[in-house]
């Protein structure tokens, strides 16, 4: 009996199993007048980044209050046109991180994409704040579940960062390169921020690698950190490209309007990566997803995964897919 193939998420993956597709790049503003920039510069682009809104290092010292009432401003303005904007507290313990919570999340826990929580030392410092923010989300009756995203960047979050990973209220885990470097005492040379450094020292590697792993083996997204140089185009697109092909990252972090278009490009899949995986993927759902051989490669289910990750990867990015497989395989639940 002749039945409809199934599009590829729902043939391909279990409940749980995929991890959510999040925008690759994660831009990060903390004044007024560069949030109100990047807002605008979403609303040019579409939701291909995400913005954070910096509550931490944005905001003046004796001005957190002011800031936090500004991002929250923010949040709720007609700017926020995709709902893909999120905001960074103050750490755990810090003397703003719960006053920063209550007002994000009382006066814009709707319209939050994620908190960011920076500087967790443990999983229990994660698991603390999580807790925190939980409590102010049923205070205010915020019906919605609030991602959390978390910055690995602690000698004691990167030790536990497969429990970091593995803690159902997180949704992603960035690498916090530079306060890792000044972690170390002078241990790890300045060169460890650069570029360069930042691929090649041993320690600053590991940690990259290890967060990679941690957040893949948990279906997270790991986020990869900035890249200081952004005045120096050829930086951001090499380390963009060796995030993504070499290093297994999903995200980046942007500092500066001018990173986010190369990160896009790093992150999106060549055009005849798309048309092969487009191939491949139709030729599956036509044998219903039994396995096929293909230009003399045999495939399974297993490529068939890596294939439409790819695709996705595509559509995320906002390349150009064929419309069917727009309508046929993203809007079929």
């Amino acid at each position: 009996m002749h039945t409809t193939p199934l599009p590829p998420k729902l043939a391909l993956f279990e409940e749980g199993d995929a991890a959510t597709l999040l925008p690759v790049v994660d831009h990060y503003c903390g004044i007024e007048a560069r949030m109100l920039k990047s807002l605008e510069l979403q609303g040019e682009m579409g939701p291909v980044f995400d913005i954070t809104l910096d509550c931490e290092d944005g905001a003046p010292i004796g001005g957190e209050t002011e800031h936090a009432a500004m991002v929250v401003e923010m949040l709720n303005s007609a700017n926020n046109r995709f709902g893909r904007v999120g905001a960074r507290v103050h750490p755990l313990g810090h003397p703003a991180f719960e006053a920063d919570v209550e007002a994000l999340v009382s006066g814009a826990g709707q319209r939050l994409a994620y908190l960011m929580v920076p500087k967790p030392r443990s999983a229990a410092d994660v698991d603390a704040a999580c807790r925190v923010i939980d409590a102010a989300r049923q205070r205010h009756g915020v019906q919605r579940t609030i991602p959390i995203h978390t910055l690995i960047e602690t000698h004691g979050a990167l030790h536990e960062v497969w429990q970091i990973a593995a803690h159902p209220r997180i949704e992603s885990l960035s690498f916090g390169l530079m306060d890792f470097v000044s972690a170390h005492r002078g241990a790890i040379p300045r060169a460890g921020m650069s570029v360069q450094g930042q691929f090649s020292h041993p320690l600053v590697v590991r940690a990259k690698l290890e967060i990679a792993a941690a957040a893949h083996a948990c279906s997270k997204t790991p986020s990869h950190c900035v890249v200081t140089e952004f005045k120096h185009k050829g930086a951001i697109q090499e380390a963009a490209s060796r995030a993504a092909r070499e290093f297994g990252y999903t995200r980046m972090w942007s500092i500066h309007p001018s990173q986010i278009q190369p990160i896009i490009d790093a992150f999106a899949p060549s055009v005849a990566e798309i048309d092969e995986a487009i191939e491949i993927l139709r030729a599956a759902q036509a044998a219903q997803w039994a396995p096929i051989q293909h230009r003399d490669v045999l495939h399974d289910r297993a490529s068939y995964r890596y294939f439409w990750q790819l695709i996705e990867r595509a559509h995320g990015t906002g390349q150009h897919l064929p419309a069917e497989v727009v309508s046929g395989w993203f809007d079929t639940d």
